[in-house]
């Protein structure tokens, strides 16, 4: 088959794989050019199936909150409306987030978004580039006046979600099968997904800390952002914070701000 007509083949064969609605291509045949509807059928329903368990694996959270039939059911409705763009499975999924955020029958559970977020950008961290982290006594070096002009490179892990409930104590409740106590949902939580080495690690970031992350994962200099994070919370503490990014593998190397 020339790559000319595979691709029509494609273009053809692929639409109505995720659409019910749309009957059998008329490209797909059986033997001697009889109709194949009965194979297109068992074909697209693998395809589906195959989508939705890609998704269970990647949010085994949300699964767990909304129990597995109505998480396939509610994945169902996004396979349909949300076709793969890469053939790798773990790709798969990056919209279901605002998926679940305008679902009908998940607005009973407005946090449930975010924890989708949050595992989603554990898998993205697990997958991102291996970096060396920076180390705090490479800060040592920068003259106390010059610090407020540090600029640091974000790890590529590195990765901030900031919701207005407690999507964060939320996940961490429902990743494992053990039991969780009562949560209190209303309570506004930011979290901090990093890998400085192999491991995937989820932390809370303290008020004004997801403001200062953002604007130095951005490229804003150490002292800009800092005057951010004092404007969104007045007890905010500078060393504190600084030091428990640095920790945490958030970021790779650092300059001056007139030497980037």
């Amino acid at each position: 088959m020339r790559p000319e007509a595979g691709l029509c083949f494609a273009a053809s064969f692929a639409p109505a794989l995720l659409d019910p609605a749309r009957g059998t291509p008329e490209v797909v045949t059986g033997p001697h050019g009889k109709g194949a509807s009965r194979r297109y059928d068992v074909y697209r329903n693998n395809v589906t199936v195959s989508l939705i368990d890609a998704l269970a694996a990647v949010y085994p959270a949300v699964q767990r909150i909304t129990g597995a039939e109505f998480f396939r059911a509610m994945a169902r409705f996004h396979v349909r409306s949300n076709p793969p763009t890469s053939p790798l499975l773990f790709e798969y999924g990056h919209s279901f987030p605002q998926f679940i955020e305008a679902y009908e029958h998940a607005q009973t559970m407005p946090w449930l978004a975010d924890v989708a977020r949050i595992e989603r950008a554990w898998l993205d961290g697990y997958h991102a580039r291996d970096a060396a982290p920076l180390s705090a006594a490479s800060l040592s070096s920068i003259a106390p006046e010059r610090l407020a002009e540090i600029v640091l490179t974000p790890h590529p892990a590195m990765r901030i979600v900031r919701s207005p409930f407690a999507a964060l104590t939320i996940f961490a409740a429902n990743r494992d099968e053990a039991p969780s106590a009562r949560i209190d949902a209303s309570i506004a939580e930011d979290a901090l997904i990093t890998r400085p080495d192999f491991e995937v690690a989820v932390r809370h970031l303290p008020p004004g800390g997801a403001v200062f992350a953002c604007c130095l994962a951005s490229g804003q200099p150490l002292g800009e952002a800092a005057g951010a994070a004092l404007e969104a919370a007045a007890d905010f503490d500078i060393a504190t914070n600084i030091a428990g990014l640095i920790a945490a593998g958030a970021f790779t190397s650092h300059a001056l701000g007139d030497a980037r």
